[in-house]
């Protein structure tokens, strides 16, 4: 520009001064221009890979979700299991009053149906119908006459004592026990005689008392 030519304003394009930049050998002034270029691909680059960032903490809450409804359905078929076991359905281990009352009637019944005298047979008789059912009362009835007649004959009179009775299992409506008795023999103008016995009793239990059913000699 010539000195007083008047006032004249170069304009120098984006290019041409970056060209002229790097041909100068400006320091930073490239580098500049480069930084701006990539700085607009980064933050392209991060809007594009926001989706998929976003969508991670959905799948890991989806993932946990399952993984806790199956931990918890593991838990609770444990636990029905640990519930339904022999040993915590078996309510002489649980059940005292119902335990008690169980081998008080069967204790009961022993006593009376197991103890006759000569003249006395048809009130042992009469409680074996009452105290017995199903099985026991069948062989009960089958064996009975041979002792009614024995009884008479040799002046025998059975005096049953129950020492334990122990209940092995118990339900709501069903129990097995082992049940020790000592049997006092005694015939007219002899020494009266003890002997052991021991028995496997199961019963049911029928209008609020329980009845045995089976009676195996053990």
């Amino acid at each position: 520009m010539k000195p007083g030519s008047g006032t004249t304003t170069d304009v120098v394009t984006d290019e041409t001064d970056r060209e002229g930049a790097e041909e100068s050998g400006v320091p930073g002034t490239a580098e500049r221009a480069s930084d701006d270029d990539n700085g607009a691909g980064a933050f392209e680059g991060d809007e594009t890979g926001a989706g998929p960032a976003r969508r991670w903490p959905r799948v890991l809450a989806g993932v946990l979700v399952v993984v806790l409804l199956a931990a918890g359905g593991a838990f609770y078929v444990a636990g029905r299991q640990l519930r339904d076991t022999p040993a915590t359905s078996n309510k002489a281990l649980t059940d005292s009053a119902a335990t008690t009352q169980v081998a008080g009637d069967v204790t009961n019944a022993l006593g009376k149906v197991f103890s006759y005298g000569p003249g006395d047979t048809a009130a042992t008789k009469a409680s074996a119908q009452q105290l017995l059912a199903g099985k026991a009362l069948q062989q009960y009835a089958a064996l009975f006459g041979q002792v009614e007649k024995q009884a008479a004959d040799q002046k025998l009179t059975l005096t049953t004592h129950v020492v334990r009775a122990g209940v092995t299992r118990l339900t709501h409506d069903s129990a097995h026990l082992l049940v020790f008795m000592d049997q006092v023999y005694e015939r007219q103008g002899k020494a009266a005689s003890t002997a052991a016995a021991q028995l496997s009793v199961t019963a049911r239990l029928q209008e609020g008392r329980w009845t045995i059913v089976e009676i195996d000699a053990r």
